[in-house]
């Protein structure tokens, strides 16, 4: 069986392998180095050259023969006009490793990666990790201690295929690990769902600065999630810039405005000097608007703009101002269907739409109320400085109502974190009893019946007239009764049917809550419109 080739693809370096007397020999010049190693015999040695190095690359290719006889140099003109220009060279050396006949079954491929500048350095890695060269790395370096004068130097080869690129690779899995359960702020959630979703979050926002869209009712945990998101950027280097947040919903015209963009001095009553606005303190950073769709139009139009050109007019003023900002947007709303009612401009949607991450009630994720206990627990213990614990029996006995049907969890992430603030708080000696447990159980069963208002008979009296209630039976007036509550606190008939059918639509392919919606209302003779008749 023939002995197979070994075959070196190099750059020629115009500083390091420099040298034009005898003297040249007396310093470490990487590609004439390749061929001073007694263990290390190359057959071929493919020398890329740029045309204004002829004479220099003759020089070399004739010290290569000189220190290696059996060695056969082929030189290659690589055109390079700016070798610091990462797409001209990526594709003039692509060019060269498609021209190339590389015959990898009888032949092995050194590609050096000392020489050239970092650009061409980094291409020719990018095309052997995508085997376009299909060889293992090289890499030359003078001998530690001994000065340049060590002629040969060391070298050393990185195959990619093999066991230290897998252990770069996996480090780099642990990072992305990392940053995954960062976003989770460290809790070890049980749903596919919410785990698929966290894991394109992270991808998304470390490799683009687009808008993202975070939806889902409140309390979900859109705030917490940005505050994150901005957190694993900043450790990574992905901004410089501080977060800046603004809930929209508490204000509204010039407040708006002026918060947002700034204003200059007597752009209004009450503005007595000149204010930068968020956007400017964003600059280089992140800005977090939650409740975007609580945002009036006109602003909406600023923002759009702001977005898109990173530029904005403060109130008031005649000269513009610039913002270089990552946005982030959280909503409870419906935002389609807001586009539909004109209270949301589609071009803005259109915008921000880009990355949308609906963030699934703590109802739709009952496998993960376990590990949220314990974070609770934590936070408590970290900010009230006391640690406390359940006993068995306690614990068994609130998971078993939280993961129920019994338990709405209406608000929340906010409903689990007052009960474990309020258990822990009460618990006798640091340790939460039965007792404690019941008495929370009973509080939160009555909290969640206030927050539907009325009784039902009441609710029902709203949209229903006697007669119509008359032929309705008992039992169905309960579920009735229900459905017209969660609609009257929904903006469209997407939201409500997310809420109503929380359990059951996880297992459709392609849910359709508005429908299902409209026929429970039109079994009892209602409309959308009776509920909502503005």
């Amino acid at each position: 069986m023939a002995k197979r080739k070994t075959v070196v693809i190099g750059l020629l370096g115009p500083q390091l392998d420099a040298g034009v007397n005898a003297r040249r020999w007396e310093r470490w010049r990487p590609t004439v180095s390749v061929c001073q190693h007694e263990d290390l015999l190359v057959d071929r040695f493919h020398l890329l050259v740029e045309p204004k190095f002829s004479d220099l690359a003759q020089t070399v290719s004739d010290d290569l023969v000189s220190v290696s006889p059996e060695t056969k140099v082929v030189q290659h003109e690589v055109p390079f006009k700016d070798p610091w220009d990462f797409e001209e060279v990526f594709s003039t050396l692509l060019d060269f490793a498609r021209s190339d006949e590389f015959k990898p079954e009888d032949e092995d491929y050194l590609v050096h990666i000392t020489t050239g500048t970092h650009v061409a350095q980094i291409c020719l890695f990018l095309l052997t990790e995508s085997r376009h060269l299909p060889g293992r790395l090289l890499q030359t370096s003078p001998k530690k201690g001994s000065g340049r004068g060590s002629a040969g130097g060391v070298y050393s080869i990185i195959d990619l295929d093999l066991s230290r690129y897998d252990r770069l690779a996996t480090r780099f899995q642990l990072e992305r690990d990392e940053s995954v359960s960062f976003l989770k702020s460290g809790i070890a959630t049980r749903n596919e769902k919410f785990n698929r979703l966290i894991e394109q979050i992270e991808k998304v926002s470390l490799n683009s600065d687009a808008p993202i869209l975070l939806t889902g009712p409140t309390g979900a945990g859109k705030s917490q999630l940005a505050r994150r998101i901005f957190d694993m950027k900043l450790h990574r280097q992905r901004v410089s810039g501080k977060l800046v947040e603004l809930n929209c919903a508490v204000i509204r015209g010039d407040q708006a405005a002026s918060a947002l963009f700034g204003h200059v001095k007597g752009a209004f009553t009450g503005a007595a000097k000149d204010r930068d606005g968020l956007l400017r303190a964003a600059d280089g950073g992140m800005l977090f608007l939650d409740e975007i769709g609580e945002l009036g139009l006109d602003e909406q139009a600023m923002l759009l703009r702001a977005v898109e050109e990173k530029r904005f007019l403060p109130v008031g003023a005649d000269k513009e101002s610039s913002s270089d900002f990552q946005l982030i947007a959280g909503t409870n709303r419906d935002l389609r269907a807001e586009v539909l009612d004109g209270r949301f401009r589609e071009d803005l949607l259109a915008r921000i739409n880009l990355w949308t991450f609906s963030l699934p009630s703590l109802a739709e994720r009952r496998e993960d109320l376990e590990p949220n206990v314990d974070y609770e627990l934590e936070r408590f213990e970290s900010t009230g400085g006391r640690r406390v614990t359940f006993n068995r029996e306690a614990r068994s006995r609130f998971l078993k109502f939280a993961e129920s049907a019994e338990a709405s969890w209406n608000a929340n992430f906010r409903d689990l974190n007052a009960a474990i603030t309020r258990m822990a708080t009460l618990a006798p000696s640091g340790r939460i009893n039965v007792d404690v447990v019941n008495d929370e159980v009973d509080r939160l069963k009555y909290a969640w019946s206030e927050t539907c208002g009325d009784s039902s008979l009441d609710v029902l009296k709203s949209v229903l007239s006697e007669e119509q209630l008359a032929e309705i039976d008992v039992f169905d007036q309960s579920g009735l009764a229900k459905l017209v509550e969660v609609c009257k606190e929904c903006r469209s008939m997407a939201e409500a049917g997310r809420r109503l059918f929380a359990v059951s639509r996880q297992a459709k392919a392609q849910p359709n809550d508005s429908d299902r919606v409209k026929k429970l209302l039109g079994r009892f003779g209602l409309s959308w419109r009776d509920i909502h008749p503005e």
